[in-house]
């Protein structure tokens, strides 16, 4: 059986199916392809933060600039598919308040608003917070529902002609005289279009090779523990280096506690050590000290999808969070492919945006995006787009109990 399509998107995480979404509003036949449901890899099994990305404004100002704007165009489209919840950067009595200071600075060059209140004016906004909190630096994070906005984004590229094809593993992806043609499915359909947009995420250097082409993927594997807390809804962050248990996403009457970075060479199989689950609930007891004892609803492992590790040794954290979109035909003479790789979920309609730019200037589209003005379908209506999460099978462990 062959499928023919102008493009064909592998990968149904936020950023494939927004590329999905951006392509069809541009009047491009698009066919999007994904092993499991939507968001089933790294997506669903984020914590479901909406960055406001002071957590790398100091790091990466460029990309914390990006972030933001992002952070503010999903508030305007996506309505409930995020809450607007805040987010406290907490100086710890153990942390250091150069850092503090630093960080602060960084937010307001980066142009992400931010204030200074002290600990006590923070724990009597949310009283669950540790009162070893000295200063608190408040920033627009918020809580994203992946499951509604990865299937209210597909949805929006279904209704513009976009064919969503789902459990329908790639077992590889087909090549004609140095030209990718398409691909071939688990069950031997034949998928075939005039470009290929590898949006596979941790899986994008698995699926370049099966084409001849490298992409230099640095998975990197961390745990999430849910845990049953109703006394917080604003995300907790501990204001100092990146490490581990250092993020605290209030989902409804849970909240996710976050997470740990292992560089992994198999993003399907890796370790999965209890030893790591209980670090990160030691680690945010010290934001949320109700977690130490709390009942555990679920745990649950997402697989970052980083790019380059060549420049950063073994150190996963450095990695940029900013993204990368390759053209494969200037990169490695192997035209009719591009990879996007890297980047948030709150910078996923960035990068499909970017990615969609590409292509459609390979097939000679000139119509422009339109994905940062058009609300998502079901934006203002929690139950059609839950009805949603149910037609595309998008249940994320990441806001189970959110909707």
């Amino acid at each position: 059986m062959t499928h023919q399509t102008d493009v064909l998107v592998v990968g149904g995480g936020a950023t494939g199916v927004g590329v999905a979404r951006d392509l069809a509003l541009r009047g491009v036949d698009v066919t999007l392809v994904d092993r499991g449901g939507l968001g089933s890899g790294t997506t669903g099994r984020s914590h479901g933060l909406l960055h406001s990305s002071a957590r790398y404004a100091d790091s990466t100002p460029a990309d914390a600039r990006e972030c933001i704007r992002e952070n503010e165009v999903l508030r305007d489209i996506a309505g409930a598919c995020i809450r607007d919840t805040d987010g406290f950067f907490v100086q710890h009595a153990r942390d250091d308040p150069a850092y503090f200071d630093t960080k602060v600075a960084a937010c307001r060059d980066a142009d992400i608003p931010v204030s200074v209140i002290d600990g006590a004016t923070a724990r009597a906004r949310e009283p669950a917070l540790t009162p070893a909190a000295e200063r608190v630096a408040v920033v627009p994070d918020g809580v994203v529902l992946p499951s509604r906005l990865v299937a209210a984004t597909a949805a929006d590229a279904r209704d513009h002609g976009a064919t969503i094809r789902l459990h329908e593993p790639i077992t590889a992806l087909t090549t004609d005289a140095g030209r990718v043609t398409g691909a071939r499915t688990a069950d031997g359909t034949t998928l075939s279009a005039t470009h290929v947009v590898n949006a596979a995420g941790a899986w994008a250097g698995d699926l370049a090779a099966t084409a001849g082409v490298d992409v230099d993927m640095h998975p990197a594997s961390g745990v999430m523990v849910t845990v049953e807390t109703p006394e917080t809804d604003t995300v907790f962050n501990r204001c100092r280096p990146a490490a581990d248990g250092d993020i605290v996403v209030p989902h409804g009457s849970t909240a996710v506690l976050g997470t740990t970075s292992v560089d992994v060479d198999d993003a399907d199989e890796f370790a999965t050590p209890d030893a790591a689950v209980e670090r990160v609930i030691d680690e945010c007891s010290a934001l949320l000290p109700a977690a130490s004892d709390a009942p555990i609803r679920t745990t649950y492992w997402g697989v970052r999808p980083l790019y380059s590790p060549s420049d950063y040794g073994d150190d996963a954290r450095a990695i940029s969070r900013g993204f990368y979109v390759l053209d494969h035909a200037n990169r490695d003479d192997t035209a009719g492919l591009t990879t996007v790789v890297g980047g948030k979920l709150t910078t996923h309609r960035l990068m499909a945006e970017a990615t969609a730019d590409l292509v459609a200037d390979r097939l000679g589209v000139t119509e422009p995006s339109r994905t940062a003005n058009e609300p998502l379908p079901g934006h203002d209506d929690p139950e059609r787009l839950d009805a949603l999460v149910d037609t595309f099978d998008a249940a994320s462990p990441a806001d189970a109990d959110a909707r």
